[in-house]
């Protein structure tokens, strides 16, 4: 059986981006939703923790890109134009992350 934890986690990475996409981002919509799937490239950094995956674990501050300073970063690239998009796609993925830690 899936779990809810599980269910709301997987939703806000590949559901929610997409309505997002579809809803905020009508005439680039296709575009929006592929930065905001390539925003999960950021997950490479769970390659550098023993065990890699652990259902448990909070992601934010023990990865080194789910880190507050990366996090910073992720925040700062809001302002500027050509990257918003995508720094919004990571900040939303954080966010995601984040709230895994408190289910």
């Amino acid at each position: 059986m899936i779990d809810l934890k599980f269910t709301i986690h997987y939703s806000l990475h590949f559901i929610a981006p997409f309505l997002i996409a579809f809803f905020f981002f009508r005439k680039k919509w296709k575009l929006v939703f592929l930065i905001f799937l390539a925003s999960m490239l950021v997950d490479v950094d769970h390659l550098l923790a023993n065990p890699i995956f652990d259902e448990n674990r909070c992601s934010i501050n023990f990865h080194p890109l789910h880190s507050y300073i990366a996090i910073g970063g992720y925040f700062i690239a809001l302002f500027f134009k050509r990257i918003r998009i995508l720094a919004i796609a990571l900040l939303f993925h954080m966010a995601t992350d984040y709230l895994d830690c408190y289910l």
